[in-house]
């Protein structure tokens, strides 16, 4: 009855329930269940995941500083190459070689001999030096010995091959309209060694070049 007494005596302690509030919208409210049913309920703050203002301005001005340099770079035009020697030379020699020949080869300057004896012996086998060309395939030709002027067909004349050493002009084919020396001659096959000696191929030794493709310069 002592005991009944007592505990009639003691206040009761009953639970209260308080309203959950936040101070701050970003607050994540957390429920500790392992404290006893009498633990009241603590709203911790933690940190969002999300980017905050200053975060995301500063993320695009990065963005935007890359599109940026991208559109510069793009923008520049791509640098060429710079070309060597060698390779400005190796153009010029493919480029020769897709020269046709032709079929006129009269040049102003150089020594021919003619060959036709509808002009009497006066002047058959002898040499003049081609003054004028006129449509390309005839010659006014002064003669050397006589000083005589005559207008000729490049079919009665013919070129003339110096000796080793003299200059020459290449008239038809991969080199035609380039001085050079005559280094010397194959009778056998009719052709001539030559050293260029004008132009961007100046110094170039070649080998093989018809009799008919040179003559003597004046």
């Amino acid at each position: 009855e002592q005991v009944r007494r007592g505990l009639e005596g003691k206040e009761q302690e009953t639970p209260v329930f308080t309203e959950l509030s936040r101070e701050n919208d970003e607050e994540k409210v957390t429920f500790n269940l392992n404290k006893g049913a009498g633990s009241s309920a603590v709203a911790t703050s933690s940190k969002s995941g999300s980017l905050g203002p200053s975060a995301l301005k500063t993320l695009g001005s990065a963005s935007s500083m890359r599109r940026k340099e991208s559109s510069q770079s793009s923008a520049q035009p791509a640098k060429k190459k710079k070309k060597s020697a060698l390779d400005e030379i190796m153009e010029l020699e493919e480029e020769k070689k897709r020269t046709a020949r032709t079929d006129s080869w009269l040049q102003p300057g150089i020594i021919v001999k003619i060959i036709t004896k509808k002009l009497g012996e006066k002047y058959h086998k002898k040499k003049g030096v081609v003054k004028e060309v006129i449509d390309r395939y005839t010659a006014v030709v002064k003669m050397i010995d006589s000083g005589d002027r005559l207008k000729l067909d490049q079919t009665h004349l013919e070129t003339v091959i110096p000796a080793p050493g003299k200059r020459i002009l290449v008239l038809n084919g991969g080199y035609r309209g380039n001085e050079g020396t005559l280094e010397s001659i194959n009778e056998k096959t009719f052709s001539a060694t030559i050293v260029i000696e004008t132009g961007p191929l100046k110094g170039r030794r070649v080998e093989g070049i018809q009799y008919e493709d040179i003559s003597k310069l004046a």
